[in-house]
């Protein structure tokens, strides 16, 4: 059954975005900001964990996401240590994600030659 579940949610969030983009007008860039910022939110109202319980990678695949990985970090160590603990939060849990995008991007950008 979670396999149903994390179709239907992976997808009614893919879905968003492409409406975002297709009835919205959004670009890319913009409508991308936006589903961060949603996954943010709905982790503000403690509501992004009860949906990774019933969808798993359904609902931690997609863009929204790194929202929640934010806004969970930054509230789980401002809790602890504080104001500071929002920025340190914020880079301790998103540091492995963030760090494999530069350094693949790198490496593509070395091994590819882009066209035009």
């Amino acid at each position: 059954m979670i396999y149903l579940w994390a179709f239907v949610v992976g997808g009614l969030i893919c879905l968003i975005g492409q409406l975002l983009m297709d009835v919205g007008r959004l670009t890319p860039a913009h409508a991308m900001t936006v589903l961060v910022v949603a996954g943010a939110v709905l982790d503000g109202f403690n509501l992004y964990d009860p949906l990774i319980r019933l969808a798993g990678a359904g609902a931690t695949v997609p863009i929204t996401s790194f929202g929640h990985a934010l806004t969970h970090g930054a509230l789980m160590e401002a809790q602890t240590h504080g104001l500071i603990g929002v920025i340190t939060g914020i880079f301790e849990v998103t540091s492995a994600g963030i760090s494999s995008a530069i350094v693949f991007s790198f490496l593509a950008a070395l091994l590819f030659k882009p066209k035009g």
